[in-house]
């Protein structure tokens, strides 16, 4: 027996708030499943993790044997890069999707833990020009309290370098207001890579087909240790920031009537 669909009210206001309540179940169930696929992301990833700690105490205690198995502990870590890759995606996928509900709460993934940049890479200190009136009152007389300094780690070809973008704290003498800019714009949010940093690590990653634990070991013999799961965290946020300009693409190949594929034709041999 069906169930009896109820019928739709004829005044405006009595539809509105049916399709603000039917606009809010649907973003509560799609933030419920991007929180499953976040929580099985991160499983899959930390049982990957666990494989591969695993595998290696037993190369460890055994002792090196055969090719096959240095190339299996590659392969390893190859899938744990991806997996985690995947994991880093699907955490800010169900964040943004928990943003649009105010009953579910977006599923956390535990991070890897980053070490703080080295102290020997030269700091760029860029300073936002701070207001010369009090924005509140219009005043002059503003004296500095302090100032937050956040830093990105960002990389020039061979070189690298620490930018610290400086936010000065002002404070008004006649209205006793405090002012400052507000943050800087990061690609991935909460970042510590810059733009250069991270367009490198996903253009060595996919067009020059080398993998991040392959990356981390050339970063670390330039004086920058990263771990592979620090790097695929941000493979996978970047992965979810490029997101949007991956849908325009897909849109506009699409949108057309057909998609012609050209191949080169040789002579038949006679």
């Amino acid at each position: 027996m069906e169930a009896a669909v109820s019928p739709l009210p004829d005044d405006i206001e009595a539809l509105k708030a049916r399709l603000a309540s039917a606009t809010q179940r649907a973003n509560e169930a799609e933030a419920k499943l991007a929180n499953a696929h976040a929580r099985e992301s991160a499983t899959e990833a930390v049982i990957a993790h666990l494989k591969l700690q695993i595998a290696k105490l037993k190369r460890e205690q055994y002792g090196v044997s055969a090719e096959r198995t240095r190339r299996l502990l590659e392969q390893m870590e190859l899938q744990l890069e991806e997996l985690e890759a995947d994991a880093a995606e699907d955490d800010l996928a169900a964040e943004v999707a928990a943003e649009k509900t105010a009953t579910v709460t977006a599923f956390e993934r535990k991070r890897p833990v980053r070490k703080p940049f080295p102290a020997h890479l030269p700091r760029e200190r860029i300073v936002v020009p701070a207001p010369c009136s009090c924005p509140a009152c219009g005043g002059s007389r503003l004296s500095k309290l302090g100032e937050d300094v956040t830093e990105t780690l960002e990389v020039i070809p061979r070189a690298w370098k620490v930018v610290q973008t400086v936010r000065e704290k002002f404070s008004c003498r006649d209205c006793e207001t405090i002012t400052q800019p507000p943050a800087p714009f990061h690609v991935v949010p909460r970042g510590w890579a810059g733009p250069s940093f991270l367009a490198m690590l996903l253009f060595e990653k996919y067009g020059q087909h080398q993998p991040l634990n392959r990356q981390a070991e050339r970063f670390a013999r330039e004086g920058v240790p990263l771990s592979t799961s620090t790097l695929a965290d941000q493979v996978g946020a970047a992965a979810f920031a490029l997101m949007p300009l991956y849908r325009l693409i897909e849109a506009h190949v699409l949108a057309a009537e057909r998609v012609e594929r050209r191949a080169k034709l040789t002579p038949l041999a006679g």
